[in-house]
């Protein structure tokens, strides 16, 4: 299967459906029983981050093909700006801290992004891998900015200008439902876009696009430093949520999980991105319930998925679709 046909771009009618229910679902799981117990909450909350997470290395590794293992760094230096402005009693303006924060590790990506966008391949892949753990190791081993032990957000972000309270988790709740929606349609904007088509057409034949005029460089300068600013949101509400950062968000499992996220719900639509956050998260607490040895299956599960459905979950869901309507 070629590079262009193993995405899912246009997402068929029967996909569309299952997202609005999803999206419906989320909506309204605040209001069942269940939801009583902040653990719910909380859990779900973490699957929506990790979702706006998943979906700002799909920009790079599903739209533009450009696989990253740092990825993470820029999720962490988000939470770590949150940590920093964060008076020690009062807590900090949601306003111009989440731009600010956003900003930090968009500026991260963007100097990153000058040296490792100009390689290619599994060099790009271990470049990128090394300015991260250089970023991992600054705060590891730096007492200055917590080291191993990690920083604590002693307040959430005041949303008062907004008219909300996110010390609610069931206002935090919405609050992240909110923005991962929104960053679902903007991305969603952004792939049909003409920056997005050069982004696919450089991800199917960078040659060939240098070779009809366009600064390819550049494309992917952008691409990945927005990336980075997106990873950037997903942290600071991580930070948010959790009330703690340390340099195991900046780590390489982060990146890892990240990339195995957006290859189980399927790459270059975004959509994607968000259904394998949940589908990860909720098989590996699913495997970690049943065994000390969860990282085993867990690791057959990603296999297994990735033998029967090449395009991922919704690539599977769009298979099925189509038999059901030919039969």
């Amino acid at each position: 299967m070629s590079t262009a046909k193993a995405q899912l771009e246009k997402l068929p009618r029967s996909i569309q459906f299952v997202l609005a229910l999803g999206a419906i679902a989320l909506a309204a799981f605040p209001l069942l029983p269940i939801a009583g117990s902040d653990f719910y909450l909380g859990m779900l909350s973490q699957m929506m981050i990790l979702a706006i997470f998943a979906m700002s290395l799909d920009l790079l590794q599903g739209v533009s093909g450009l696989v990253s293992l740092g990825h993470a760094a820029f999720f962490g230096l988000a939470g770590y700006a949150l940590a920093f402005m964060t008076p020690a009693d009062a807590p900090i303006a949601l306003w111009w801290s989440l731009p600010a924060a956003a900003l930090a590790a968009g500026l991260a990506a963007l100097i990153i992004g000058f040296f490792v966008v100009r390689t290619h391949g599994i060099y790009f892949i271990m470049v990128t891998m090394a300015f991260a753990q250089m970023v991992f190791f600054l705060f590891f081993d730096n007492k200055a900015l917590g080291g191993s032990d990690g920083i604590y957000v002693n307040f959430r972000p005041d949303a008062t200008a907004l008219g909300i309270d996110l010390e609610s988790k069931t206002v935090f709740y919405y609050f992240t439902l909110v923005v991962l929606i929104g960053l679902y349609f903007a991305l969603r904007r952004l792939l049909f876009s003409p920056f997005g088509r050069v982004l696919a057409g450089i991800r199917v034949n960078e040659h060939r696009m240098r070779a009809v005029g366009y600064g390819t460089f550049g494309y992917k300068l952008t691409a990945f430093t927005l990336a980075g600013a997106l990873a950037g949101v997903a942290g600071y509400l991580w930070a948010a949520q959790t009330g703690f950062v340390n340099p195991e968000l900046m780590g390489f499992h982060m990146s890892a999980h990240a990339i195995m996220m957006v290859i189980l719900g399927g790459m270059g639509n975004f959509a994607g991105a968000i259904v394998g956050a949940f589908a990860f998260e909720y098989v590996m607490h699913l495997f970690k319930d049943m065994t000390k040895h969860w990282q085993l299956l867990m690791g057959g599960f990603i296999v297994l998925v990735v033998i029967v459905a090449p395009r991922g979950l919704l690539g599977l869901i769009d298979r099925y679709s189509k038999r059901g309507g030919k039969a």
